[in-house]
């Protein structure tokens, strides 16, 4: 005989355990333990009802949003293992649970607990005065809540020991029919996380497929643009050959000036001043190339004239300070 029990406080809250739907059909064995598929059932097996001995049951504060987390906690620090089978409901601001070690059903998949439908809120429950009574194979239990407490308390052992005593209380009872009770499924915290774990590797393998398969298909498109499409040069062609033919008539228009001629008529007026101690100190070019005007400074005797180069120069008077005479030639 055990007995399982935790204070009770707070306000009534709707029922949030888990129900058989209430048309009266069986749910099948594809049913979901903690919102995931059994997987070990087929679609045309029910869930059979079965009592362990190792069954415990209690209550817990109902914290919005975080109740699964919160019973599991509870019930397996009560089974001192984490892998444990669970089912709850909430009524009166508290998380009503019944549990049991998985290692338990080991010799019983596919089962559910005919006292989980006398939680708050369930298809057997009537109000906290009762107790519910469950036998199965010699094996009886008992849900109830002391009525100083406020605790729910579970009882299971043999039928000869615990049914007496039981039936010794002064309360209403009520026998739970699992033919007639809806099905409250097991909850599984371990299936979840596995089947979440292998949701999220299927998602990272498709993932990497699908980005794999369009890293293929743009070098793929990449590959045959190159080979398809052919850059039309036609313009460029035309671009280019306009281009050179601009740069050739520049460069003809450049050789054609005047630029050559005086670069000539200077070289030539420095290599005949230079032979005769002269010097070039102007060389202007005027209106355009049509006009040139230069002067020198010569030697008095060199001045008279006599040199071909310097012809049409005329001297301008006046001596300069060191006694060569300023001479100017125009074109």
């Amino acid at each position: 005989m055990s007995t399982t029990d935790n204070t009770q406080f707070g306000k009534s809250e709707p029922s949030g355990g888990l129900k058989a739907e209430d048309n009266g059909v069986r749910l099948s064995s594809i049913n979901f333990f903690g919102g995931q598929k059994n997987h070990g059932a087929t679609e045309t097996n029910m869930l059979m009802p079965f009592l362990s001995s190792e069954l415990i049951g209690g209550s817990v504060p109902y914290v919005p949003g975080s109740e699964d987390e919160a019973v599991w906690n509870a019930a397996s620090q009560a089974c001192a293992s984490e892998k444990i089978h669970y089912c709850y409901t909430i009524d009166d601001n508290r998380c009503w649970y019944l549990a049991m070690p998985s290692s338990a059903l080991a010799s019983h998949p596919d089962t559910w607990c005919p006292l989980a439908a006398a939680l708050p809120g369930n298809s057997e429950f009537w109000d906290k005065e009762t107790v519910y009574l469950y036998e199965q194979e010699g094996l009886a239990s008992a849900l109830r809540w002391d009525p100083e407490t406020g605790r729910m308390q579970v009882y299971i052992g043999p039928a000869r020991t615990i049914l007496p005593r039981i039936q010794s209380m002064d309360a209403n009872f009520v026998s739970i029919n699992p033919e007639m009770a809806d099905i409250v499924p097991w909850r599984q915290r371990s299936l979840k996380i596995e089947e979440l774990s292998r949701q999220v590797g299927w998602g990272i393998l498709l993932s990497g497929l699908l980005v794999s398969i369009i890293a293929v298909l743009y070098v793929l498109f990449i590959n045959l643009s190159a080979i398809t499409l052919k850059a039309d040069l036609q313009k460029a062609k035309s671009d280019t050959r306009s281009a050179t033919q601009n740069l050739m008539q520049t460069a003809a228009i450049t050789l054609q000036n005047d630029s050559i001629r005086h670069m000539v008529r200077v070289q030539e007026l420095l290599d005949v001043l230079g032979a005769n101690n002269g010097t070039l100190i102007r060389y202007q070019v005027k209106d355009s190339g049509g006009t040139v005007e230069w002067e020198a400074l010569v030697p008095q005797a060199f001045s008279q004239g006599g040199v071909p180069e310097l012809r049409g120069a005329e001297a301008l008077p006046g001596l300069e300070s060191d006694g060569r005479v300023r001479i100017r030639g125009t074109r």
